[in-house]
């Protein structure tokens, strides 16, 4: 199933070549399953046309078989694509048009990487393992880096627009130590700076005023863990939510240790956070220096941390770009097209805002 059979045999992926010329070529995908080949190609196609889109090549579906026409080297990468959600589906997995953004960004990474040794074995993008979500896989060759460098370092820096998933993977892997016994809890934490508006004072005790602020927190974790063990671990102190102000004069121990938004950290703030790790925990920071938004003339902690810990040795560091969005494509394009209005104004213009 995780490769095309050989002479005589008939495997799970059957290319029928039919090249016509060099640069030119038409291959015919026949799937096992008729089912599970109807999901990898989705509704209406969909998944099918953002290949074509995205590759530059005629993607036809009839049944359990799809006809790939286009340059050589695009319809194998096509090919692969399509062979890779086959078997993702084939395992019970939901093949969505972010699954196939994944599919294709490491078909096209791989295909980069070995495009010189053919016999080469190419590991996959990383993944987050939890007990509601078994395979979570990286969907970019960034957020794969992102996942190991969790996965090395006790320290880590991300920095990037919206969208990229930074929160998002950071939480399902503080899920997963957990779950495995890495660490004995979890402390997610962010400032509660609101994003250009000024809301008030709010009603209820701490956690109601405080809720608003980490809602993205709480939807990551219940992506990655059932409503009944969240509510559970919050009770009992092995999850823990709280606004930055509240880590002063603590020590963590033996913990997942996550900041976010900590573009809106203060250098104060920042200093005091980082000084909170202890034995045995590990600590992520996540913000976005595109949307600060502290009072004007007060510095963001997460860019000084940055300059000033770059080469420190034990902490890593993940710079996300506008391409590495992995929500609606629409996304992708608004946030690449706020960057190049930033990097279009004079020198010194946003400092004057």
């Amino acid at each position: 199933m995780n490769g095309r059979s050989g002479a005589g045999q008939r495997g799970e992926f059957e290319p029928l070549k039919a090249a016509s010329a060099e640069s030119d070529t038409e291959i015919t995908l026949t799937f096992g399953d008729n089912r599970v080949a109807s999901t990898v190609f989705g509704q209406y196609d969909h998944n099918l046309a953002k290949i074509e889109r995205r590759l530059a090549v005629v993607a036809a579906a009839n049944g359990n078989h799809v006809t790939l026409k286009g340059a050589a080297v695009a319809v194998d990468q096509a090919r692969r694509a399509l062979e890779r959600l086959y078997a993702r589906a084939a395992a019970g997995h939901v093949i969505s048009l972010g699954e196939v953004d994944g599919a294709l960004e490491e078909t096209l990474l791989q295909g980069s990487l070995f495009a010189d040794d053919e016999a080469a074995e190419p590991q996959g993008f990383e993944e987050i393992r939890t007990r509601k979500r078994p395979s979570v896989r990286a969907r970019t060759n960034v957020q794969s880096g992102y996942l190991r460098a969790l996965k090395k370092f006790e320290l880590v820096f991300a920095e990037g627009p919206a969208g990229t998933g930074k929160t998002w993977l950071a939480v399902g892997h503080a899920v997963s130590l957990l779950e495995q016994g890495t660490v004995e809890r979890i402390v997610l934490s962010r400032p509660a700076v609101e994003a250009g508006e000024r809301l008030g004072f709010l009603p209820g005790d701490m956690r109601e005023k405080v809720d608003p602020y980490l809602r993205p927190i709480y939807d990551a974790l219940h992506d990655f863990m059932d409503a009944r063990m969240v509510e559970r671990g919050m009770q009992t102190g092995m999850i823990e939510v709280a606004p930055l102000a509240f880590m002063r004069g603590r020590t963590l121990t033996n913990a997942c240790v996550l900041l976010d938004e900590a573009q809106n950290a203060t250098t104060m703030q920042m200093k005091m956070f980082l000084t909170r790790l202890g034995e045995g925990s590990r600590m992520i920071v996540n913000g976005d220096p595109s949307q600060i938004d502290l009072p004007p003339g007060q510095k963001s902690g997460l860019v000084q941390a940055i300059q000033l810990l770059n080469n420190v040795e034990g902490i890593g560091y993940v710079k996300f770009l506008e391409g590495d969005v992995v929500r609606h494509d629409l996304v992708r394009r608004i946030v690449d097209a706020y960057s190049k209005a930033e990097r279009a104004q004079p020198a010194g213009a946003a400092e004057r805002k």
